[in-house]
């Protein structure tokens, strides 16, 4: 196998490659950006126009998907995966993965479009570093743009592997991708309904990818990730890098839920209290009438939505961040 493949041992031991660029047998080069980051490119003659982004490590205890991204590398390095796409490798946290915490000072994941310019620090450097780097593998006109930002949450959910699609003013969301969610194995897709601060909301609002964060089940350590099943994500990743997606896959959504952002939790202060159990799931109903939480000036959230849920929902961010997310089933025309 080529030594470039071995990306997420040479992250987590803080090395630098010998060597930046290595061919496979096939030709498909793979080149090494700097840490955490490792770019594929086809030969010519099999190149199918795609641009794939895929990340993980974002927060650097969100381990299975990390590991599933070192499979696929692997598996191009020793030529048993032969690529058609252009694959940008980024393991976004590097530092916070080695430590084994979600991050070191604060949250990459809320520091794109802009708001690492307002902080400092390793991880605001690190966010504007990955912007830095998936604007230059996006910068091809003409070419397909698709980024998969994958992690896994916090907390369990009821719904275990989701989506969070996001918006730009005047863009439509597609069912083609949502049908390739499915087909993932994906069973319910967020669509937000304003630009956010994430990564996936970076790529999709500012480099054209059509662009998504995955949640994938509850963070565990490297090597404890058995009861989280990405087989099915695995195996089309493995055909969008090579290329190989069946012919003629329609728009059918087929049992994949929707939901839309009916209102965002923000914590504005200390006094801020969130009314929920510490273990609930992501994904529970919430009544009509129920004081979901309360803060300062005598704001208060209470449920008026029929069919209302509760995802992300966390008390101990920082203030002015979002507490929560309430959510309502929700139907793409």
């Amino acid at each position: 196998m080529l030594a470039l493949g071995k990306l997420l041992e040479l992250t987590l031991a803080g090395r630098e490659p010998t060597e930046k660029i290595q061919l496979t047998a096939e030709g498909a080069r793979l080149h090494w950006l700097g840490e955490g980051a490792l770019e594929v490119t086809p030969p010519v003659h099999a190149d199918n126009g795609m641009d794939l982004l895929l990340s993980a490590g974002i927060h650097g205890n969100e381990t299975a998907p990390i590991e599933l991204l070192d499979r696929l590398l692997q598996g191009v390095a020793r030529g048993e995966l032969k690529p058609r796409s252009r694959i940008l490798f980024l393991l976004g946290n590097p530092e916070a993965m080695r430590r084994g915490e979600r991050y070191v000072e604060q949250d990459i994941n809320r520091l794109f479009n802009g708001r690492h310019e307002q902080t400092s620090g390793f991880e605001a450097m690190r966010a504007n570093e990955l912007e830095r780097l998936a604007a230059a593998f996006f910068i091809k006109p003409g070419r397909t743009r698709l980024h998969y930002d994958l992690h896994t949450a916090i907390r369990g959910s009821k719904i275990e592997q989701f989506a969070l699609y996001p918006y730009k003013e005047g863009r439509e969301h597609s069912r083609r991708e949502l049908a390739r969610l499915g087909a993932a194995g994906i069973e319910a897709v967020l669509l937000q309904n304003k630009t956010g601060i994430t990564f996936s909301s970076y790529t999709y609002a500012s480099l054209d990818a059509e662009a998504f964060t995955l949640e994938l089940g509850k963070a565990r350590p490297f090597g404890q990730n058995g009861q989280v099943n990405l087989d099915l994500l695995e195996a089309r990743l493995r055909l969008l890098v090579e290329g190989a997606e069946p012919e003629g896959e329609g728009e059918d959504l087929g049992p994949l839920q929707l939901f839309a952002v009916s209102r965002e939790v923000i914590k504005h202060s200390d006094a801020f209290q969130l009314h929920l159990p510490t273990d609930i799931e992501n994904f529970s109903e919430l009544p009509i009438g129920y004081l979901l939480a309360d803060d300062i000036a005598g704001t208060r959230w209470v449920i008026e939505e029929e069919g209302a849920r509760i995802i992300f929902p966390n008390p101990k961010v920082k203030n002015g961040l979002r507490a929560g997310i309430l959510i309502v089933p929700a139907e793409v025309d």
